[in-house]
């Protein structure tokens, strides 16, 4: 089968998707769930043969990983999907012209969404689950590194849907090849948006390359700010998690941003990351605070290039600033419009730190670990998006439906 054969099944599978009820949707969901439970076994296996494939210091490794307690929260996540409202037939506008017409806007799915995503098989899940609860087909295209896990997930799924008479397509997986990747991007008409999920290089070469409308979903080069007044103690709690929870993950802690006033709390605030092993990369002033007070092993002085980074690993850049605005000026220059924090007691900093800083979530006193579909009561994500136009931040159900305009008449004609 050709790939336009292959989209176009998954068009009309889309179409088909529409005739079915939500309860049906619902249904499905649950289904998919228990099998992912009943499954493990082989589940676990499929993933054990990509991880035996990855060296295990490289970043993406904890990604890839899927265990019991990890596929046990997958399901999870898709039955919480199930118990969700419907994103579909909401009413956003609702009048009656002076003519009489009856005009209503009205929410849709987008059709066939496409997803290109690296070595995280648990995508492949979250992807259905909202795809199919909002009525859209998906169009999946993995990474090589995962591509056991994902065709074991994909294989799953469309089990649950034959059973339930329904067309496979809706849930199609492509080969883990440059090949499939071009295909999906130059598929116009036959997809309907495409969203990839990965670093700067993947986002990057989507959106430079791809014919068909793509939502870009974010890198995070993720900073907090630890303001002249911040408590130390919520501090250390805080750069604990937002950096070593899952240092692979998107919403990760890169950049410590110090006030200057504070840097005799910096190896205090920094404590717990050596018991983790983290390598800080701090500036002249840090480097100065932190030596001595901080393994020497594990600290580095500070590029340019050390601020921009999405590390992705147990390393973290550390910056000093004098002020609230140069701080926000760094975040200006560094960020990539993911996920941004401040640590304050000052409410009158907070508040113009939430109105100046521009990204797609913005934190008080909160770790950026936060920033996650599941977490924000979406049910789960199909990504971080970090573009303005369209979806920003975490896209549950809601941000993966369009709209289209019902008009109701009686005869009348325009003058």
């Amino acid at each position: 089968m050709t790939y336009t054969e292959t989209f176009k099944r998954a068009k009309a599978a889309s179409q088909s998707l529409a005739l079915l009820t939500d309860d049906e949707r619902n249904g499905v969901l649950r289904d998919v769930a228990d099998a992912i439970v009943a499954g493990k076994e082989p589940l676990l296996a499929a993933n054990a043969a990509d991880l035996a494939r990855m060296d295990a210091a490289n970043p993406l490794y904890d990604r890839l990983k899927l265990t019991a307690e990890r596929l046990d929260g997958i399901a999870s996540d898709m039955r919480n999907v199930a118990t969700l409202p419907s994103p579909l037939g909401m009413e956003s506008c609702k009048r009656t012209l002076p003519n009489g017409l009856r005009i209503r806007r009205v929410s849709v799915p987008f059709g066939v969404v496409g997803v290109i995503y690296e070595a995280r098989p648990n995508v492949t899940f979250d992807v259905f689950a909202l795809c199919f609860k909002s009525g859209n087909a998906c169009v999946l295209k993995g990474g090589k590194d995962a591509d056991s896990s994902n065709r074991e997930a994909a294989g799953l799924i469309r089990g649950v849907l034959s059973r339930h008479g329904i067309d496979t397509a809706a849930a199609t997986l492509l080969p883990a090849t440059h090949e499939a990747t071009a295909a999906m991007l130059n598929a116009v008409g036959l997809v309907d948006v495409c969203i990839p999920r990965g670093g700067r290089k993947l986002i990057d070469f989507v959106r430079d390359t791809a014919r068909v409308p793509v939502i870009e979903t974010g890198a995070g080069v993720v900073n907090t700010y630890f303001d002249a007044s911040a408590d130390l103690d919520m501090g250390r709690r805080i750069v604990l998690n937002a950096k070593t929870r899952r240092v692979s993950v998107c919403n990760a802690l890169d950049c410590l941003i110090m006030h200057r006033s504070r840097l005799a709390d910096l190896p205090a605030l920094c404590e717990p990351l050596a018991g983790k092993q983290v390598t800080l990369y701090a500036d002249h002033d840090a480097l100065e605070a932190l030596a001595g007070r901080y393994p020497g092993e594990l600290l580095r002085p500070a590029t340019d290039e050390s601020f921009g980074t999405e590390f992705m690993d147990y390393k973290m850049a550390v910056r000093t600033v004098a002020s609230l605005d140069e701080a926000i000026e760094h975040i200006a220059r560094y960020g990539s419009g993911h996920s941004e924090s401040i640590i304050t007691a000052d409410g009158a900093a907070a508040r113009e730190f939430q109105a100046r800083v521009d990204a797609a979530c913005v934190y008080v006193n909160a770790p950026t670990s936060f920033t996650d579909g599941a977490q924000f009561g979406l049910g789960a994500e199909i990504g971080i998006s970090t573009q303005k136009l369209g979806p920003r931040g975490p896209m549950g159900l809601q941000e993966i439906c369009t709209y289209k305009w019902l008009i109701d008449g009686e005869g009348q004609t325009r003058p």
